[in-house]
């Protein structure tokens, strides 16, 4: 079965779950935009801006060094691993991060905190530049090219059930706090991996609820980068509210093709008002 095919799979399973529970569509507080921008966000990094990156990156080195295509492909698996850990993971890591702190990349990024819920519809959703850009995908391109392709199957099809179920409205771990018993695997689990509580943490509205965090919780696949690097915030709960607070309003064409697109707009947001998840200059 195709790495894809297995993807598409798991997405719609979570996606089942929230349906079940009616917490797929017509969420509290889900604008008209909301939608809109979700479907075209994720079916263009899907059908395009991915495969895009990979060829692309497969072609020109194709060309420039064709004697290292494959070169890697009989090295351990261990060391394939932690190459794309390392490459790949650990990169998005610090591209999420910068794109809290470095405001050109927070305007790409700030659609992914625009929905006012936790769900797997919002997975994807970020500005087409934000994906075309993040330096962790041609890295994987590189790591594809040299031989990683069987092994960056697998690794993705775990990764992005990680990040699926740290989005997803289902808060699986809920079942690990609520047996006390499991409290050293929960340990180890939740600073390892990312999970719906310290993700959902990255995505609250209030920072004086005790719980949300914007300028930490980055980790995509591993959580441990954030333990490693200091931006960790373990409070094994949920915020009440999600979304950002006190910016203009964007329209879906805005945040999805930002700086191309800008919404008309006739006057400043009160100044009382000010997006805490916004970078400081």
């Amino acid at each position: 079965m195709k790495i894809e095919v297995i993807i598409i799979f798991i997405f719609a399973g979570f996606a089942l779950l929230e349906a079940w529970r009616g917490k797929l569509l017509r969420r509290d507080g889900e604008v008209s935009d909301d939608a809109r921008v979700e479907a075209i966000s994720t079916l263009l990094v899907v059908a395009v801006t991915q495969p895009t990156i990979l060829f692309t990156v497969s072609y020109l080195l194709g060309f420039i060094l064709p004697e290292y295509r494959s070169a890697l492909a009989e090295t351990a698996i261990a060391f394939q691993i932690l190459l794309l850990l390392v490459f790949d993971d650990m990169m998005q890591y610090w591209w999420h991060r910068m794109s809290h702190t470095f405001i050109p990349l927070y305007k790409l990024h700030r659609a992914h905190h625009n929905g006012k819920y936790m769900s797997i519809r919002i997975v994807y959703r970020n500005n087409i530049f934000y994906y075309a850009m993040m330096p962790s995908l041609w890295l994987s391109g590189v790591l594809i090219y040299l031989g990683l392709g069987e092994v960056y199957a697998v690794y993705l099809v775990v990764k992005m059930a990680v990040i699926f179920g740290a989005h997803s409205e289902w808060k699986w771990d809920r079942f690990l706090y609520n047996r006390p018993w499991l409290n050293p695997i929960t340990w180890v689990i939740e600073r390892t991996i990312s999970t719906p509580s310290t993700h959902s943490a990255h995505h609250g509205l209030d920072p004086s609820d005790g719980i949300t965090t914007y300028k930490g919780n980055y980790g995509n696949l591993l959580f441990f980068w954030d333990v490693l690097f200091g931006t960790a915030k373990i409070s094994r709960q949920y915020p009440e509210r999600y979304g950002v607070s006190g910016m203009l309003r964007a329209d879906w064409k805005e945040q999805l093709f930002w700086p191309f697109y800008t919404t008309p707009r006739k006057q400043k947001a009160p100044s009382k008002d000010t997006d805490v998840s916004m970078p400081t200059k």
